[in-house]
């Protein structure tokens, strides 16, 4: 079921925790170098596990009820994912002063945003049914 939008979401949540890890960085070191999540093990990791768990609620689409739960547990992934983001770019030397913290901060924002557009949607499929069940 390709089609449906909450598909469509989870897709799009997979394509940006998968694929921008590559080409945003996370941040700058003082030098002026740019940080990729590449770089880190741990928050490799975290993204590549957020785009798994993406992409395999796309097949569950049968089961709706553990797809709106994967998608709960997706999301709080992401939080820790940015909790982690947040203390590794204050852990910096130069800690908060340093202005360099690049844009792939917001990668684990953007996808929580995907995430829960796809919850709602899937939420809203599963009000359907119930209320075509009811009519039976």
């Amino acid at each position: 079921m390709i089609q449906r939008i909450q598909s469509i979401y989870l897709i799009l949540a997979a394509a940006v925790s998968a694929g921008l890890i590559f080409l945003i960085p996370v941040y700058s070191t003082v030098d002026g170098e740019p940080v990729y999540a590449v770089e880190r093990l741990e928050v490799l990791a975290l993204f590549l596990a957020s785009a798994l768990l993406s992409f395999v609620t796309i097949f569950l689409f049968k089961n709706r009820k553990l797809q709106f739960v994967l998608g709960r547990l997706n999301i709080i992934l992401n939080f820790i994912l940015l909790g982690v983001l947040v203390y590794q770019s204050q852990i910096l030397s130069g800690g908060a002063a340093a202005p360099e913290k690049g844009i792939g901060m917001l990668i684990p924002i953007i996808s929580i945003v995907f995430i829960a557009l796809a919850n709602k949607a899937i939420k809203r499929d599963e009000d359907l049914v119930k209320s075509v069940d009811r009519l039976r």
